[in-house]
């Protein structure tokens, strides 16, 4: 029974949020999900930038099975890849959390979140498919709550 009732609360909430005569980027959930998200990203993209240029960043590198071990190889064997992936979380966490351009952040962000969310799906399951729901999950609800910004792109 009480399940139900979180459900429906937060069903009632994220639908009052959505529907007030507010910009989306009034509401106080729209400011912690943008927050959550940036900060998110500024981390995971300067660890990834320190793991680059300075062999080693802040947060422990779990171990991956092997074809997940081989394309992340692949992807730094490039030499340009993952840089402008973290460079791009940075850039991206940053634009959030300081409420610029976050329509054109959230576009950045679309396809890396997607790229995060299949590779732990396809190649990593155990490792951050969590971590990965929520980045993806978080851009989506910010897409949604920008919507009508985006609208003029797909009509």
């Amino acid at each position: 029974m009480s399940k139900i009732v979180v459900k429906s609360t937060i069903f009632f909430y994220l639908n009052s949020t959505l529907t007030q005569n507010s910009t989306p980027m009034d509401s106080n959930f729209t400011k912690i999900i943008r927050f959550i998200l940036g900060l998110i990203l500024i981390v995971f993209g300067a660890n990834k930038l320190l793991m680059i240029f300075m062999e080693s960043g802040f947060l422990p590198q779990p171990s991956m099975p092997p074809k997940a071990g081989e394309f992340m190889g692949s992807l730094n064997a490039s030499g340009y890849m993952l840089p402008i992936v973290g460079a791009l979380e940075v850039y991206v966490g940053i634009l959030l959390i300081l409420k610029k351009w976050v329509p054109f952040a959230l576009i950045l962000l679309a396809p890396i979140s997607v790229n995060i969310l299949l590779f732990h799906f396809f190649l990593d399951l155990s490792g951050g498919m969590i971590g990965a729901l929520v980045v993806a999950t978080l851009n989506g609800i910010l897409i949604y709550k920008h919507w009508s910004q985006f609208k003029p792109l797909f009509y």
